[in-house]
């Protein structure tokens, strides 16, 4: 898949400096970006999403008597 992005021009430059330095394509960084960052967001969303419906809570005692560790 191919996308065509509009850096502000301060980016570019960082860059295009980089991947000068590293010898790397500036669409491999693009890439490693977007992975990085894709997931933080999902691992964001996800976690609203279990924030505003948590489910059913349970107690400590709760837990202990269903798997057994009562005293």
């Amino acid at each position: 898949m191919t996308i065509a992005l509009r850096l502000p021009q301060e980016l570019e430059d960082r860059l295009t400096i980089l991947a000068k330095k590293t010898h790397r394509s500036k669409s491999s960084y693009a890439r490693e970006a977007l992975e990085l960052h894709i997931e933080e967001m999902e691992d964001f969303y996800l976690s609203k999403a279990i924030l505003a419906n948590p489910g059913k809570i349970y107690s400590l005692e709760e837990v202990e008597k269903m798997c057994g560790l009562e005293d």
